[in-house]
């Protein structure tokens, strides 16, 4: 009897999971332990793998597509084995039973995604490994004969569709015609007439307004997928639907600089790593949102959510990404403590080894961008979070004390908020607060 493959649920709050790439194709052999697919959850990459002998019998799914938990992805089991032709929706196993299962670790990111397969609304009748083929060649079904019964594709269709592409392309007359004369590569063209056929307009498109040989010679095209597409999605998602406001503020670091020189060689005894301006930064919000739980709130299902814990994200830049890790209770931890816990979270936020639950519960973020050379910049809001911390560069610069220039390293602070959430005057009275406490941070001592 064929076995469900589904979505696992990976975390209590998981909902949906992204598919990133098939290892296995439709007619491959599988075995027990062997990764079948890979998905993506709160940003980190989860390779699940098969409880099953047998062989791939069916997948519904594409990459790049979100798909809810126990849904039903996919079948193993016999070749000659019959299965659902669309998937039958919900599993009513329970997501740690049989059909997959998902390691504990995250894996890198960099791993090569298949290119979204061109999808039809006719049914095309085609053997398993007439489909893994055309998967392999990039070649749409649609545009080959089949030479089997009822018109079903066999693999050497494929074959031979892939060694004389260009004349086994469905295309009309003039089609044809212009593409030889304008030498267009028609492989890489998806045709807008019946049955797929390649039609004049899809050569030249006049409302793109260029033709088909522009297009096709474009090298450094890159597929949004992934964790790119995710970050995509949440970004264009808060910009939105949250107005941003953001305020700037000016902080004199010189007492800063001051107690970290004198606490570093204590706490990097107790913990191996040494404080750093980012960890007093963090002691520093945590304390001020104590203060303001406005700040600290959330945007739920359009309530306003005041959260008990004060919970911070902390941005971490990936080669090609972004994750934010969570800090929790930060207000109740001492320097030590968040030395140890932000050093240890980040270093295994850059090795993609963070657990589902170590992203979820931020109820405000900080974006450091300190070892670059920026001052300011504009934050975008983590929702549901309603506010964010963007912490620029810490620079020698003159400035005025008791009438007198000086040159002091000032480091510039931007804070972006939800306009629906907080108001202009709360929102100020943070970020004065918070450069108070910095300025003066022997407080976070007591």
């Amino acid at each position: 009897m064929a076995k469900e493959i589904f979505m696992p649920k990976l975390s209590s709050t998981m909902e949906v999971g992204t598919l990133l790439q098939w290892f296995k194709e439709e007619g491959d052999p599988v075995e027990i332990g062997e990764p079948l697919f890979e998905i993506m959850t709160d940003k980190i990459n989860i390779e699940v793998e098969s409880y099953d002998d047998g062989v791939l019998l069916k997948k519904y799914f594409d990459v790049d597509q979100e798909i809810p938990v126990n849904q039903i992805i996919g079948y193993i089991g016999e070749e000659s084995e019959e299965v659902p032709a669309e998937s039958p929706g919900i599993s009513s196993d329970d997501s740690s039973g049989e059909g997959s299962k998902a390691t504990t670790e995250g894996t890198d990111n960099s791993a090569p995604v298949e290119e979204k397969q061109l999808v039809s609304t006719e049914k095309v009748r085609a053997t398993p490994a007439a489909r893994r083929v055309a998967r392999e060649k990039k070649i749409a079904l649609t545009l080959v004969t089949g030479s089997g019964p009822n018109g079903r594709i066999h693999e050497k269709d494929v074959k031979h569709m892939s060694e004389n592409k260009a004349a086994a392309v469905k295309m009309t007359p003039l089609a044809r015609k212009i593409a030889q004369s304008e030498q267009v590569d028609v492989s890489k063209i998806t045709g807008t007439g019946k049955n797929g056929k390649i039609v004049k307009d899809d050569l030249v498109n006049p409302r793109r307004g260029q033709n088909a040989v522009a297009e096709t010679n474009q090298s450094n095209r890159k597929k949004l997928s992934g964790m790119r597409k995710v970050i995509a999605d949440r970004m264009q998602k808060s910009v939105t639907t949250a107005p941003h406001v953001t305020l700037t503020s000016d902080i004199d670091m010189t007492k800063v600089k001051e107690l970290r020189g004198q606490l570093l060689p204590t706490i990097e005894k107790q913990t191996g790593y040494r404080l750093s301006f980012t960890e007093v930064i963090i002691k520093a919000a945590g304390m001020v949102l104590s203060r303001y739980p406005s700040v600290n709130a959330s945007i739920i299902n359009d309530e306003i959510v005041m959260n008990e814990q004060i919970n911070i994200g902390l941005a971490v830049a990936l080669e090609d990404g972004l994750m934010v890790p969570v800090l929790k209770d930060v207000n109740k931890k001492g320097l030590s403590t968040l030395t140890s816990e932000a050093k240890d979270i980040g270093k295994r936020a850059r090795e993609l080894k963070l657990l589902p639950d170590e992203m979820k519960g931020s109820t405000f973020t900080i974006s450091n961008l300190g070892m670059y050379a920026i001052d300011t910049f504009t934050p975008i809001i983590n929702l549901p979070e309603t506010a964010i911390l963007g912490v620029g560069r810490i620079q020698d610069k003159p400035v005025v004390i008791n009438q007198e220039i000086v040159i002091r390293p000032m480091m510039a602070v931007s804070l972006s908020f939800d306009h629906r959430a907080i108001d202009g005057a709360p929102a100020a009275a943070f970020l004065t607060e918070l450069k108070h406490v910095l300025e003066n941070p022997f407080e976070l001592l007591v």
